[in-house]
């Protein structure tokens, strides 16, 4: 993959000494409030979740290649931040649409690339809900979405972060075992749709292949085999030449370590993580009851959560760098 100079020098400064994205994700909006609400109705504002982000982002950049964080919630995080850390913003409205069909894609109203860049980002991100069995006229207006923010973050000389998440339009719940036998297909055939150079996507934000929880050994109930999953992860790292990272998805923060060793025990190239709740989400009825207890529980546990995850990516994820041309 060949990218421009602005470009490569704005990645070097997201991933960590060996090449790979070791980034903390915190951009969360509406999973956020909901979080919050359930723990401190109170909190479920811009000052109390805005605190809590700056927290994080104070306590835990330090052990950090870079951290994704949104213009809304994550203003004050962005200063509390450790200088060296890369800065990601994300560029979507949170959510989608639950009335109107498609799970289609807005961008945040009062944003732009080039405010992102004034604020300091080394990337833009943006989500997309995709599901590749979904009537064309949807994904085509989806590609087209892609593409007018792929020549955006072109020009401003951003690396261009896609996160895609899939669903099935004919299932309610992307959790349960049906969703299970169909995600291999999902995922793969999205990283395939979206390796298209038209797109000017930089790195992949992907969920991993298979819902480990429906993996032998791993699940009370399982739907793949060891090996059946494991070649659904070479196919997934076969689907793409661009660089691709692995989301936690919300799962646990040993879950989300063995599926890193997994990946990388089936020959996965993948080249980092943007980990989320996985390293903080246990914090949050903690800040909700003592916000003081909170940062204590960062400087700990948190920290533990994110270097043991560091420990991992030295020994699974791939250089970013070895898939961009000289």
């Amino acid at each position: 993959m060949k990218i421009s100079k602005e470009k490569l020098e704005n990645l070097k400064k997201l991933a960590n000494e060996d090449g790979v994205i070791a980034a903390l994700a915190i951009d969360q909006r509406g999973s956020m409030e909901k979080m919050m609400n359930k723990a401190n109705e109170s909190l479920n504002n811009v000052e109390g979740i805005s605190e809590f982000k700056r927290q994080v982002s104070k306590e835990l950049t330090p052990f950090s290649s870079s951290i994704l964080l949104d213009p809304i919630y994550g203003k004050t995080a962005i200063d509390a931040k450790d200088e060296n850390v890369g800065l990601i913003i994300s560029y979507e409205q949170t959510g989608y649409d639950e009335y109107e069909v498609g799970r289609l894609p807005k961008l945040i109203d009062f944003m732009s690339g080039l405010r992102a860049k004034e604020m300091g980002a080394n990337a833009l991100k943006v989500l997309l809900y995709y599901d590749v069995d979904e009537d064309e006229k949807i994904n085509d207006v989806k590609k087209a979405w892609v593409e007018r923010v792929g020549y955006e973050a072109e020009g401003l000389g951003l690396p261009y972060f896609l996160e895609i998440v899939t669903y099935d339009y004919t299932l309610d719940n992307e959790k349960d075992e049906k969703y299970a036998k169909v995600r291999p297909k999902k995922v793969i055939e999205a990283m395939k749709e979206f390796d298209n150079p038209k797109y000017k996507v930089d790195v992949l934000k992907v969920e991993t292949p298979v819902n480990m929880n429906f993996v032998e050994s791993y699940g009370e109930n399982f739907v793949y085999s060891k090996d059946q999953a494991k070649k659904f992860f070479k196919d997934q790292a076969d689907a793409t030449s661009i660089p691709f990272i692995f989301l936690s998805g919300g799962v646990s923060a040993e879950l989300f370590k063995e599926t890193l060793v997994f990946a990388k025990e089936a020959g996965s190239n993948f080249n980092g993580v943007l980990c989320g709740r996985a390293t903080w989400k246990d914090c949050v009825d903690i800040y909700a009851k003592d916000t003081e207890k909170s940062k204590q529980w960062l400087k700990e546990q948190g920290k533990e959560n994110i270097q043991s995850l560091n420990e991992v990516l030295k020994e699974t994820a791939v250089s970013i760098f070895e898939k961009i041309e000289k």
